[in-house]
């Protein structure tokens, strides 16, 4: 028992500074980004139905259909949600991997527009899913 103990402590000791690195938001910096066209994306999304919506996944680029569905997703539910189905999708297709910083920091700036501008209110979402995108999308809108 005593040996289990010291193992889970050396393996906490180990690990626990790598996530709060990787996880780390106040570090990110603030970044004036171009709106994309995805943000106006999030608006019109909602508004559709979902059969208009998979129609026009289908004729979308994998990685903007995901953004599409995410963004959706964020507006319906929570960031949360969003970002672990992200999570998701990089593990299931490690071909957009490439995208997720771009998915991630457009996923930032629709919780900011979600919640009325509220950064604090946004960040509170923030986890470790493409590095720190999400915070860093978050930050460019603050």
């Amino acid at each position: 028992m005593n040996q289990l103990a010291r193992r889970l402590g050396k393996t906490f000791a180990l690990v626990l500074p790598v996530v709060l690195v990787l996880s780390g938001t106040l570090a990110v910096t603030r970044v004036p980004w171009a709106v994309s066209s995805s943000d106006a994306q999030v608006l019109t999304a909602s508004a559709k139905s979902r059969d208009q919506v998979a129609t026009e996944q289908a004729a979308k680029a994998p990685q903007e259909a995901l953004r599409t569905r995410l963004l959706a997703e964020l507006q319906q539910q929570d960031p949360g949600v969003a970002l672990t189905d992200l999570q998701l999708a990089m593990a299931r297709q490690p071909s957009l991997a490439k995208y997720c910083l771009s998915i991630a920091r457009s996923l930032g700036r629709a919780a900011v527009a979600k919640y009325d501008g509220s950064v604090r209110r946004a960040q509170a979402w923030s986890r470790p899913v493409c590095d720190t995108a999400f915070a860093t999308g978050v930050a460019s809108v603050g």
